[in-house]
């Protein structure tokens, strides 16, 4: 009875550093933040290296959840609810390759069994390994999978009652996990969900924006936020603001070294409307989206379309800017909404040049900005998505209600 009461945390499991500007960790982060909003006794686990890592504090008691740092909070635009607990990975974990000090294998083999299973009583991870020894060990665990991959997953692993359910975002990654041996009853297609952030109205942070970026008052301002990689549409993009001068267009995201190689590129090509702003933290970019004209989804066709998850283009919807997407498979199932304002096909800068400045002309800028997208994005809540994912635990392996 006792032990019963100590299991209460729902564990999400991260297995790398934070912050960092990743797609998948905003996901993860956004996911713990709404099971904690929901009122579950969640907590974010993840790795810490370098001088803290070495704090004799954390080698002694390296479990003790605490509340989320300032940093993440403002990062990935966290809640207060949310309790984090960084593991200590000190050096020589990660510097020497070896299986006995790798950091998936200290967190699998050390840290779970001795110190995070005793208060756990829900593990919630896109880390394979680490839901294999959350299994291993006794713990029910809900799996995350969003991308294609042929490795066949484990027999006895998938058919554990304790593996509750795994989740992917599009029906395309279900089939392949499907085909590699999951089984179909244990696996569902969601969406990943916006920021709630973004649709709060902040038109003071969106008219400075506008004055910081447009040379010209009347100037059209088009936004692309997210990955700055060449799937991603951002070369096609450079192309687009070759096609329209008069317009400036502005990309927010990804790594300094993929910042430096396309504001290279740009200088190279001599298109002088486009602006990339490197990574801007949840707070800044809810503003951002509010102050373009146009927002832009310029995604290519390829593999990466079957299985891109819409993630920014819930937080696009949030902001009430009009849209112009390519036509993927990921997304046709918007298709028949009015929350786009526009669709061209997909790796033709001059079709999408087009769409841009029909939109432009027939969605003029309005500060509360446009019903259809903002109506249409409530469904997708994180708090939604994580109530519809525990709706798939068996209620006496919830984790604990703290609300």
């Amino acid at each position: 009875m006792e032990n019963n009461i100590l299991k209460k945390h729902y564990i999400f499991f991260i297995g790398e550093e934070l912050p960092q500007p990743e797609a998948h960790l905003v996901q993860s982060t956004n996911a713990a933040n709404a099971a904690a909003n929901l009122g579950y006794s969640t907590v974010l686990v993840y790795y810490e290296k370098g001088l803290k890592a070495i704090n004799p504090v954390n080698l002694v008691r390296p479990f003790q959840p605490k509340q989320t740092p300032i940093e993440l909070i403002e990062y990935y635009n966290l809640h207060e609810k949310l309790k984090v607990a960084p593991l200590a990975m000190p050096w020589p974990i990660d510097y020497f390759r070896s299986k006995f000090t790798d950091s998936n294998t200290i967190a699998s083999k050390y840290y779970l069994p001795f110190y995070i299973l005793p208060t756990t009583k829900l593990v919630h991870s896109r880390n394979w390994n680490f839901i294999k020894a959350a299994i291993r060990n006794g713990i029910p665990a809900i799996y995350e999978h969003h991308h294609h991959e042929e490795k066949p997953f484990e027999l006895e692993i998938v058919t554990n009652p304790l593996l509750q359910i795994a989740v992917t975002v599009v029906d395309t990654i279900r089939e392949s996990m499907i085909k590699n041996g999951m089984p179909p009853e244990k696996v569902i297609t969601l969406h990943n969900g916006f920021n709630r952030l973004f649709m709060q109205r902040q038109p003071e942070k969106a008219a400075e924006w506008r004055k910081k970026l447009l040379q010209e008052e009347n100037q059209h301002l088009v936004v692309y936020a997210g990955a700055l990689q060449q799937f991603k549409g951002i070369d096609v993009l450079i192309d687009v603001a070759s096609e329209m001068p008069n317009v400036q267009f502005v990309c927010a995201g990804g790594k300094p070294g993929e910042v430096e190689y396309y504001q290279q590129l740009v200088k190279e090509k001599q298109v002088n409307n486009i602006k990339f702003l490197g990574y801007i933290l949840h707070n800044e970019l809810a503003s951002l989206l509010q102050a373009a004209d146009v927002l832009a989804h310029p995604h290519c066709s390829g593999k990466a379309a079957t299985f891109t998850s819409p993630l920014k283009l819930f937080d696009y919807f949030a902001s009430g800017t009009p849209i112009v997407s390519t036509e993927i498979p990921s997304l046709v199932e918007f298709q028949d909404t009015q929350a786009i304002a526009a669709w061209c096909e997909p790796d033709n800068p001059s079709k999408f040049a087009e769409s841009l400045k029909r939109v432009l002309e027939t969605h003029p800028r309005k500060i509360e900005g446009y019903p259809d997208s903002i109506n249409f994005v409530q469904q997708f809540s994180w708090e939604n998505r994580a109530a519809k994912i525990l709706s798939y635990v068996d209620e006496p392996l919830l984790p604990q209600l703290i609300m």
